[in-house]
């Protein structure tokens, strides 16, 4: 099973590089799938590389749900 998970852009290191905050896990990934991010834009990250831009919001409601779960 994969999971990609939310993540805030925080800064745009180059053209194929930004720094993520994941619910305060910050982390290094690939842009290069995507084009026209900016700071504080939303993505959903698989094995490194943002694969889509969503919402602020079902980013925040994902981020909870994903907080709730007790493994």
């Amino acid at each position: 099973m994969c999971l990609a998970v939310p993540a805030k852009i925080i800064s745009c290191l180059s053209e194929e590089k930004a720094m993520v905050d994941m619910g305060g896990i910050q982390k290094e990934i690939s842009i290069k799938l995507l084009d026209n991010l900016k700071i504080g834009d939303y993505v959903l990250v698989h094995a490194g590389f943002a694969l889509t831009k969503i919402n602020e919001k079902e980013a925040l409601e994902t981020l909870k749900i994903l907080g709730d779960l007790s493994i």
